[in-house]
């Protein structure tokens, strides 16, 4: 019987840092940050079918988040400053990307590929603004970084707190907004702090 890779290599997301041209408190892995993204991506997706009237797939949302930065087993972190800084370099990764995802689909059976492949390849089949909500957690996610950088006196991350705060703003989505306004506060908060309000 043969042996498949896959959920081998997608075990070494720990092994892959974020955030490596910063100087950081406390490191954050890619497996850590995906789970956070999916999380997140969860929420918005519910709070788009139940504040605005949508129906879409919260937990597809999730799966799609906890796979979304796994290419980077293979191509490591490419910093985002330097990943945008041309449309060259852009599309370039992109390419990257995409041959690093067939790559890890090949890790796969045959009969449980199509099904990774919607997962680790989105956009070929889904709906925009579903994979929209993934990118929002996404960002979420790094703002809620920048925001515990900053809590432990890290001003490193202070720029890339503002521009990520312009991208979000950028993004005029109102499951972000809601998120935003009754959940992110509380990052900003103590542990003592976030059960005194709870009592």
């Amino acid at each position: 019987m043969k042996n498949y890779h896959f959920f081998a290599m997608m075990s070494r997301m720990k092994y892959i840092d974020r955030w490596s041209l910063m100087n950081n408190t406390r490191r954050e892995n890619i497996s850590e940050h995906s789970l956070c993204v999916a999380m997140i991506a969860h929420v918005l997706t519910l709070i788009h079918n139940k504040r605005f009237g949508g129906c879409l797939d919260p937990e597809h949302a999730a799966a799609i988040a906890l796979f979304h930065d796994c290419t980077e087993i293979i191509t490591g972190d490419l910093p985002t400053p330097i990943k945008y800084s041309s449309k060259t370099l852009r599309n370039a990764y992109k390419d990257i990307e995409q041959e690093a995802a067939e790559q890890l689909l090949s890790s796969l059976p045959s009969y449980l590929r199509e099904d990774y492949r919607a997962l680790l390849l989105p956009e070929e089949k889904d709906d925009p603004y579903l994979l929209r909500l993934v990118k929002a957690a996404d960002r979420l996610s790094a703002l809620i970084k920048c925001i515990e950088e900053l809590q432990m006196g890290n001003k490193e991350f202070l720029k890339a707190k503002d521009e990520i705060l312009s991208t979000i703003a950028s993004m005029d989505m109102p499951e972000i907004e809601v998120f935003v306004q009754e959940f992110l506060p509380s990052y900003s908060l103590t542990l003592d702090e976030q059960n005194l309000e709870n009592h």
